[in-house]
């Protein structure tokens, strides 16, 4: 058996195994009406310090359930449809702003030791974009998940830096999911105190908590 017929077993039994992440259906990852509902629908938002966001998705049904498996599962090939939808949004960002740099939200060591990949840039790369990671984090911070609007800007403030400046560039912020906008803000501050010129930020999806703001 050659490697390549082993190869495509072991993706068929994969496959055959896998259930859908949207709806449960069994035998695929991904079923074609899920895969219809992460069609980008752009959410536009403002962050609390008023930098622009716009989201491809909303943050709820088959979109949340396939960003988890991404986050808290390891199903990284769900991040292919996923990016398409980044991609979407991405589009005019990039013909407003044709020479930005693309920042991805830092991701903490520790959530990279445990996943093995920094999902914000992981869903750039799918999107056909290229992450310039400029930013890095300062300090550790605490869960976020319960935290309201303003725990979570005391949390952030000063949680990141910029690794090196390159004279003074726009750039786009990205991250994978917004909820109050906190991260953004923080990563916009650490940006332009280094120089840079923060144009917006763009997501893949944003929560309703943020789009209630």
């Amino acid at each position: 058996m050659t490697d390549w017929t082993m190869l495509a077993d072991e993706l068929a039994a994969f496959v055959l195994s896998a259930s859908c992440a949207g709806c449960d259906a069994p035998a695929t990852l991904l079923c074609d009406h899920c895969r219809d509902q992460l069609v980008a629908r752009p959410v536009h938002s403002m962050t609390p310090d008023g930098m622009p966001v716009v989201a491809a998705l909303a943050f709820d049904g088959v979109a949340a359930r396939c960003i988890r498996r991404v986050k808290e599962e390891g199903e990284t090939l769900l991040a292919r449809p996923l990016g398409a939808a980044l991609a979407a949004v991405s589009a005019s960002a990039l013909d407003e702003h044709p020479q930005s740099l693309l920042v991805p939200v830092p991701t903490s060591g520790a959530a990279f030791r445990r996943r093995g990949y920094r999902v914000p840039e992981l869903l750039m790369r799918r999107a056909g974009l290229v992450p310039s990671r400029l930013l890095a984090s300062a300090r550790r911070t605490a869960d976020q998940r319960e935290l309201d609007l303003e725990q979570r800007r005391r949390n952030v403030a000063g949680s990141m830096r910029v690794r090196h400046a390159r004279g003074i560039r726009d750039v786009i912020v990205f991250d994978d999911v917004v909820t109050t906008g906190a991260t953004l803000d923080e990563g916009a501050r650490a940006l332009e105190h280094a120089g840079f010129r923060v144009c917006g930020a763009v997501v893949l999806a944003a929560t309703p908590r943020h789009r209630g703001l």
